[in-house]
Order: structure tokens, then sequence, then C-alpha cells
């Protein structure tokens, strides 16, 4: 006979398999419509950077199967990045059966702010630092350098870009939880902005390719959006 201790897990382990599948259902789904504009998808994603070739330039396929897996792996990142409400929906319904009421009044909102900033993210780095980035770059060229990227190397540059400015996007949701726990305080991480400044500019070093603009355009925002949740944080503090 299972204890009730065993009950309880297994039936927790049922619902975590129910919670991961319909997230993976969700992908799948969206995926398949995506399929067919796969190759519109990318045409969309690339247009910063075709915008600012010189005359006679273009993107090119260095491999043979390129053309396809490259539009499919975008189509495939696109089917996670608008399955996002509803994968953290179904996290929240997984975990909230388990929360006190205060916790999940102040769970959800942070979820759904969570996504709404990375998605704010993606979009900052896709209108706002992409055609300052590709700007500078095929200025800087050699005049006898034929700029021709491979759809490949961009797309990896791109996806590394987007992850960067949307996981970056969350430090005012990051200072709410570490002033809300009691981990830190407002005056504290207002005394260590110095180091707040220069780990900005170590992350934007990591996260983003070797070439000091793209650091810059991160760090940036890192610093800006530390003060905003600077001013949230206060509204948090115990």
């Amino acid at each position: 006979m299972k204890t009730h201790l065993e009950q309880t897990l297994f039936a927790h382990l049922l619902e975590l398999r129910t919670t991961a599948l319909r997230s993976i259902a969700c992908i799948f789904v969206i995926t398949l419509i995506l399929i067919p504009f796969s190759n519109q998808i990318y045409d969309f994603i690339a247009t910063p950077l075709i915008a600012k070739l010189p005359d006679g330039s273009n993107m090119i396929a260095t491999e043979v199967a390129s053309p396809f897996f490259a539009p499919f792996k975008l189509t495939l990142f696109c089917s996670v990045f608008f399955s996002m409400p509803f994968i953290l929906f179904q996290i929240w319904s997984f975990i909230a059966p388990g929360l006190y009421k205060d916790e999940k009044k102040l769970v959800l909102p942070i979820l759904v702010s969570s996504s709404l900033l990375f998605y704010l993210g993606v979009l900052f780095c896709y209108y706002s630092v992409f055609p300052i980035l590709f700007s500078f770059f095929t200025s800087t060229a050699p005049s006898n350098v034929l700029i021709m990227t491979d759809i490949n190397h961009y797309l990896n540059f791109i996806l590394k870009l987007f992850f960067a400015f949307g996981l970056s996007f969350e430090i005012p949701i990051i200072t709410i939880l570490l002033v809300r726990s009691g981990y830190t305080t407002i005056k504290k991480l207002a005394a260590n902005r110095p180091y707040i400044i220069i780990f900005a500019f170590f992350i934007g070093m990591l996260l983003t390719p070797p070439d000091v603009i793209s650091q810059i355009l991160l760090a940036l925002p890192i610093c800006l959006l530390f003060e905003i949740g600077l001013l949230l944080g206060r509204f948090f503090e115990k």
C-alpha cells in the first residue's frame, strides 16, 4: 500500500507531467501554424541587416541544408516566444495551490510582468539596437570587402542578442524580488550603484558578441532598468 506522502508525490508528478505536455503541445501547434510562413518570418528578422547592406550585397547560405534549417530554427524560436503566456499560465496553475493568499497576489503579477518585460526587451533589440548595430558594422567595412552574411551565422547572432536583451529587461523584477524577500534593501542597492554599473558592462561583454557597440547598447539599458527597479522596489520593501 502506498503511503499518503507517496500518493501526494505521485499526484504532483502527474500534474507536472500534464503541465509539461500542455506546454509542449502549445509549442507544437504554433509551430505547425507558422511553418508555412518560415521564409517570410526569416525575411522579417533579416530586414534590419538587409536595409543596411550596400548595393550588390545580400545574405548567403554556405551549407546545403541552411535554406531550410535556418528558417525552421527561427520558426521554432518564435513558437516558444509566442507560447510563453500559455506556458507561464501553466506554471502558475501548477504552483498556485501550494501558495499562501498573499503569495498568490504577488506571483501572478510577477509572471505577467516578467513575460511582458521579456517581450519588450526583444522588441527594443529589434527596433532600436539592430539598426544602430548593423549600420555601424556595414559602414566600417573596408571599401574592397563585399559584405555577404551567412544566414545561419546571422540567426545565431540575433538569437543571442534577443535572449540577452530579453533577460536584461527582467532586472526590475529581480530587484523587486530581492527587496521583497528581505535579502537586501533599497538603501544597500543604491549604495552599490558603482558596482552595478561595472557589473552591467561585464554582463554586456558576456552576453553580446565581442564588439564594443553591442556591449554598450546592452549595458546602458541595464543601468536604466536598475534605477527603475529601485523606484518600484520602494513599494515592496518590507
